[in-house]
């Protein structure tokens, strides 16, 4: 039985340590950081087989930030798992810090993949969910993409090798909050409609509220029985969730709140403890 109301919690104070590190940091990517807080939340902290004490672990899920530039959500999640102490937070693009504008594996655990260049992330997710059937191995494979990153011709590539290779032990999120750092998705580069286009692809689709928990663990519980295919779970979501003077607005893709700002985001975030 999961429990919501502690995951509600603790996606609660990944945001609120996104914003305080990025407002430490005087850079980094809010916007897209809290929009992903509950799937992040949902991967982590129910659905995957990991270990923080063994990082490493053979046998663990694993977990590729295709949108890397949303770093600050998956940094706050490990540190909340246990893979590291939480005081390294506040080193976020600092130099000399592990914590980098974009996760590198060689640099910290818990990081499956090093990204940030949009669009390769999903190729990175292929090789090791072929590379679990291959080894005849039971983990699976979550990746998480924006929506932006649709854009990318690779991303397209990648599904259809998905699909040709049944990669059934991978499944893909889409933070589907329909902003990039230009803009309205739509209006910069349509990408729609993504639904028809997956399932050309060869993929499971399922399209969900990326912030309701019963919603995402219905979703995955749906993927875990799909034989043959992987599975595309678009989740709606809303850029900047949680901070009101954020929510829906693409300016707060990449900028830094001030101290201001970021005492009032936390003020509100602090209302849903």
């Amino acid at each position: 039985m999961k429990d919501i109301n502690l995951l509600s919690k603790t996606a609660n104070e990944l945001r609120k340590n996104v914003v305080k590190m990025i407002c430490n940091a005087k850079s980094g990517h809010p916007g897209g950081s809290l929009s992903a807080a509950d799937i992040v939340t949902a991967l982590y902290f129910s659905e995957m087989n990991v270990d923080p004490k063994n990082p490493r672990m053979e046998d663990r899920d694993r977990f590729v930030l295709c949108k890397g530039h949303a770093a600050p959500v998956l940094y706050a999640a490990l540190a909340e798992k246990g893979y590291f102490e939480k005081d390294l937070l506040m080193t976020l693009r600092k130099y000399g810090s592990p914590l980098q504008g974009h996760p590198d594996m060689k640099k910290l655990p818990g990081v499956d993949a090093s990204t940030g260049s949009l669009g390769q992330g999903l190729s990175i997710a292929n090789g090791m969910a072929l590379a679990g059937k291959l080894d005849k191995k039971d983990y699976r494979v979550y990746a998480l993409l924006g929506d932006g990153e649709q854009q990318e011709g690779q991303v397209w590539e990648a599904a259809m090798t998905a699909a040709h290779y049944g990669l059934d032990n991978l499944c893909a999120f889409l933070d589907s909050n329909g902003l990039q750092i230009d803009g309205e998705v739509e209006k910069v580069m349509n990408v729609a409609p993504l639904d028809e286009k997956w399932r050309a692809f060869g993929w499971h689709v399922i399209e969900i509220n990326g912030h309701d928990f019963k919603e995402i663990f219905d979703a995955l519980d749906e993927a875990r029985t799909v034989k043959g295919k992987p599975t595309m779970i678009i989740a709606k979501t809303v850029k900047g969730k949680g901070v009101s003077f954020m929510e829906n607005l693409a300016s707060w893709h990449g900028s830094a709140p001030n101290a201001e700002q970021t005492e009032k985001a936390l003020e509100e975030l602090s209302k849903n403890d």
